[in-house]
This record gives C-alpha cells, structure tokens and sequence, in this order.
C-alpha cells in the first residue's frame, strides 16, 4: 500500500546542487503524468548491483558484504518524493559455476508477477578488459525471459568507473572500447539484429559507488571526465522511462510462456489434415 511506502529521505544526504538536479527530473517525469517508475537491476555476481541500488536511493537499503554471497531473493525497495514513488528492485547474479542459475532466474520472475518494468539497469564493471560467452548467456537469458523488448528500455551501468585505464590510455578511449565490446556481446545474446539494436541505442552510464569517489567544487560525486554520476544516471534513467517503447508488463503467460495445452491444440488441425491427405 502506498501509505507504507517510505519517504525518499536518502535524497537529503546528496550535495545541494544534486539534489536540485534529481527534484527537476522527478518534476519532469510528473509532468508527463509519471508517478512511479519500477527500475529493474540485472547483471552477473560481484559487478556492484546493490552498491547502485543504495547509491540510488541515498542510504544503504541493500545489505553488502564483500565476505558473502549475494543474497537469494530479490528485493524491492520504494521511496516517495513530492507525490513520485521509485521502486528498484535488485536481483541475485545470474551465473554460478559458469552457467544460468535458473533457479535465480525463475525467482526473479516469479517475484516480478504482476510487477511492470519501466527501466532495466544491466551491471557491470567497467575495470573488465575483455568479455566473454558468460556476458552472452546473461543476455539471452534477460531476453528468454521478458522478450526482445525489455532493451529498448535498457541501460547499461559500468560500475567501478573510478579507475586508471591501462597503459596509458585515455579514460574516454577505454570506455568508448569497452562499451562497444560489451554492447556486442549483449546484442548477440539478445538475438537482435546489429540495425535494430543500434536503432535502440541502448545508453551507457558510468557509476563510481565508493566511498573514495572524487567530488567537485559542488560536493557532487564525479567521475574522472568530470561527470557528476549520480544526476547523468537519474536523467538517463528519465529519458529510458519517457521513450516511446513500452515497459515491460510481467504476467504469467511471460513467466511460463504459452500454456502447453493450447499449443498441443493448435498441431491437432494440420494433423488431421495430414491424415486426411494421405
């Protein structure tokens, strides 16, 4: 119920200027008569997901430990704000011992039932040098399980961005590189075509959760290009939220697919037909 849902206190706890800055993209997401969005946040183990979460939300409202597994449930939490509710919900990593955790995976679904996702945050580290057929598996997986759709509401979040690149390269350069590389895998695992998936032009955000982040003259977190991360990845967010593709409703046909009964009807007409012909 709306009434238990907390007040978006954490919100307090940013740099003025980042405040005015998240207060104008809410008022922005209103007047376009959205009052709540549900971000979804998705990626492999250990890449930052709740560390995103709590920078998000301003207050640590996700449990971490770098000694502990994540946990084995998703969790959503919601905050309200001048008459605007954000939901997000995080999520257990998606790989164990090299392969879907499909047990995870259909815990998420199950506990997404009746949910819509207006945003998916895809988390990983931007200290990564190379990609993999684990970042494949993870694509299709997202994609088996709420259709093709769910990347025209995606966006990619490389946490870890606090970081010197290798020998000498420059910052942009590398993330310009790493992006590309990942955005490939991804769109190869999501079975999209290279047109469509550029036409989608899935955003990257970059995000520094420590505690060490660089600030500027404001008392705002940034990031080495200067970015101030907090309020780019808040208006990305807005700007994915307010495109013209639709959320992603979760309901049990998505969950389960087409009832298997229903599929057996349709085979029994052009079954019948072939006995009839020979």
């Amino acid at each position: 119920m709306a009434s238990q849902i907390r007040e978006w206190s954490g919100i307090n706890t940013f740099a003025p200027a980042t405040q005015t800055k998240l207060l104008e993209l809410l008022g922005n997401l209103k007047q376009e008569n959205v009052n709540s969005l549900t971000i979804l946040v998705m990626g492999k183990g250990g890449v930052g997901k709740s560390s995103t979460v709590n920078s998000i939300i301003g207050e640590r409202v996700v449990s971490i430990s770098p000694f502990q597994s994540e946990g084995p449930r998703p969790v959503m939490v919601s905050r309200s704000r001048a008459g605007f509710t954000l939901n997000i919900i995080d999520t257990p990593g998606l790989i164990e011992g090299g392969y879907i955790n499909d047990m995870a995976l259909d815990i998420i679904k199950r506990f997404l039932l009746n949910k819509t996702i207006d945003v998916l945050l895809y988390v990983d580290r931007l200290d990564v040098y190379r990609v993999d057929n684990l970042d494949k598996l993870v694509a299709k997986a997202i994609t088996d399980s709420f259709g093709k759709g769910i990347w025209n509401k995606a966006i990619v979040t490389l946490t870890h961005a606090q970081f010197s690149p290798p020998d000498g390269l420059p910052y942009d350069e590398f993330f310009s590189q790493r992006s590309e590389s990942l955005l490939k895998v991804l769109r190869s695992g999501a079975r999209i075509k290279k047109e469509a998936f550029q036409a989608a032009s899935i955003p990257v955000v970059l995000v520094e959760n420590s505690g060490r982040c660089n600030k500027n003259d404001s008392d705002e977190k940034v990031l080495p290009n200067g970015t101030a991360w907090i309020p780019n990845l808040v208006q990305t967010i807005t700007e994915i939220a307010l495109n013209k593709s639709e959320s992603i409703h979760v309901d049990k046909n998505l969950i389960e697919g087409p009832n298997p009964n229903q599929r057996g009807k349709l085979w029994i007409p052009l079954v019948f037909a072939l006995q009839v012909r020979s």
